[in-house]
């Protein structure tokens, strides 16, 4: 039987929403702290996706600096209505939802409208579109009582982009005492589905669902929840923490669905939450996930849509990055629209140099381990056998001026592979490890100048870190560092591993520039299972 590759978006992209229009599918997923947001992207098979555009693509729609990298912007929902886009989402700060808004438009890659705030409480926004044309903003809040969570409904008013009526509660979940979120709302038969995730986004992940013959409830739980999850399954299993999907419809009448998960070698990830496709069916009693064994799997049968297309590769390819391949930096994208920085766009200080040879970086105050805008840029680590390398010239002029190669999970918990200098000006390459807000020199390195090729090479063990002075013949073994250090489970939060470029002078001010000549990221073949 034809088939495809789960994950469908392999890195950190969760909390995937998705809609149809036509024969084009349209999918946007979380983007937390990182700029541009919301990446966004487009199918005709629902196994091949590109992306179009950032949602959040321009500085200053959306206050991140000073915030964690796992707050930011939660869990979109996209859907189409009467020739125009709607995307919600939620700007988190401390975990906590602090900013409904809604942005549209009428082509999906752009532009987008500024954010219009909507008077909403809690995270995880939805939209839902009825046949008589009302349409209906459903969210996740803490419960007035009872609880802990409930999801809740109310009016949009598409004219004003304004919520107006009653909130209307509709239900607080199948599982007593846990977190109800993620809710979407769909419609078949004259019977309203509603749509959650339930038992956090780690183990116990999962979907389940109520129903109501009216929008606004009473909704009555599925007793069959949950409908999806992993929690019961052994250690073994290679895809864990399933929940918080989306459900589409195919222009033939095959239902799917996108959820996240994770892929875990004993016990830890380090790619993030993913998007996998599952198929869906329907009975009399509402939608059934992966009907044919009850589990995502890393192989599925494809969508007859795509069936032409006989085993589908959904493998991400090696990505060479040059200055001359680069958009404007302002939208933080070299070589194209994997790349982001942090929380802003980093285009004051990086951008393509004048020959449009290389890259050019100026050194910013602040550090990889700030709450502020550095100068970085990075990519997702989109597997877990991976080679990234880099050439960069910099001459550092004392010891807290440094530019290279990051691996970064969190501001507080990442690596570095830098050049600087020592105190006697001798130019070296240094591996430093920080967690827990402590930096840790590793492992250093003499070089004879400041250009040198940096590396980092991943695998189900860890991550090994090399340098090679161009002046030499052989590539130097600085350390590996444990696969689980860059995990989320150790690091905590939401994110996955970042790949990227930095230069700082660690809170001094600085002229100093680094030249990033190329930048390269190559996948490598994987362990079966």
């Amino acid at each position: 039987m034809p088939a495809f590759r789960n994950p469908v978006l392999p890195g950190c992209y969760p909390d995937a929403s998705i809609c149809r229009v036509g024969e084009d599918f349209y999918l946007v997923t979380s983007s937390f702290t990182y700029f541009p947001g919301l990446p966004l992207f487009h199918s005709r098979d629902l196994v091949r996706w590109r992306q179009l555009t950032h949602v959040l693509d321009r500085p200053g729609l959306l206050a991140l600096e000073g915030l964690d990298v796992s707050d930011g912007v939660w869990a979109p929902t996209i859907r189409h209505h009467d020739g125009t886009f709607y995307v919600v989402s939620t700007l988190a700060v401390n975990r906590q939802g602090s900013l409904t808004f809604v942005v549209t438009a009428g082509d999906p890659a752009g532009p987008w409208s500024d954010p219009v705030p909507l008077e909403a409480e809690g995270i995880d926004p939805s939209l839902f579109f009825d046949d008589d044309g009302r349409c209906w903003l459903t969210a996740c809040r803490d419960a007035v009582e009872g609880g802990p969570g409930e999801l809740w409904m109310r009016e949009l008013d598409l004219e004003r982009l304004k919520l107006v009526g009653p909130t209307h509660v509709l239900w607080q979940g199948a599982v007593r005492g846990a977190w109800v979120e993620a809710p979407h709302l769909y419609k078949r038969n004259g019977v309203y589905h509603l749509i959650a995730a339930e038992g956090g986004t780690e183990s116990n992940h999962s979907v389940t669902a109520a129903r109501s013959g009216t929008v606004t409830g009473p909704y009555v739980t599925d007793p069959r929840s949950p409908l999806l999850t992993h929690r019961h399954r052994g250690p073994g299993e290679p895809i864990h923490n399933v929940g918080h999907a989306d459900l589409v419809d195919t222009p033939v009448g095959e239902w799917w669905a996108v959820t996240l998960g994770v892929r875990p070698i004993a016990g830890t990830h380090t790619l993030g939450r993913e998007v996998f496709l599952v198929p869906v069916s329907w009975t009399a009693h509402g939608p059934v996930f992966a009907p044919e064994t009850g589990a995502v799997r890393l192989s599925e049968r494809l969508p007859s849509i795509a069936s032409a297309h006989s085993d589908v590769d959904t493998a991400v390819p090696a990505v060479r990055a040059h200055g001359d391949t680069a958009v404007p930096i302002g939208r933080a994208h070299f070589g194209g629209l994997e790349w982001n920085s942090l929380r802003g766009p980093a285009g004051d200080r990086v951008r393509p140099t004048a020959d449009g040879s290389g890259l050019d970086i100026d050194l910013a105050p602040e550090p990889l381990s700030s709450t502020g805008v550095p100068a970085f840029l990075g990519r997702r680590q989109q597997h877990v056998r991976f080679g990234a390398r880099t050439r960069i010239s910099f001459a550092a002029t004392r010891p807290s001026e440094e530019a290279g190669l990051a691996v970064f999970q969190h501001q507080d918990h990442h690596a570095t592979l830098a050049v600087t200098v020592d105190g006697d000006g001798q130019a070296q390459a240094v591996l430093t490890v920080r967690e827990a807000g402590t930096s840790t020199r590793r492992a250093s390195v003499p070089v004879s100048t400041g250009d040198v090729l940096l590396a980092v090479n991943g695998d189900e063990a860890g991550y090994t870190f090399r340098v090679k002075d161009l002046t030499a013949t052989q590539w130097i073994s600085l350390a590996t560092i444990e696969r689980s250090f860059f995990s989320t489970e150790r690091a905590g939060g939401f994110v996955g591993v970042y790949l990227g470029l930095y230069a700082t002078a660690n809170g001094h001010a600085s002229d100093g520039r680094a030249r990033v000549h190329w930048f390269e990221y190559q996948p490598e073949p994987e362990t079966a299972g």
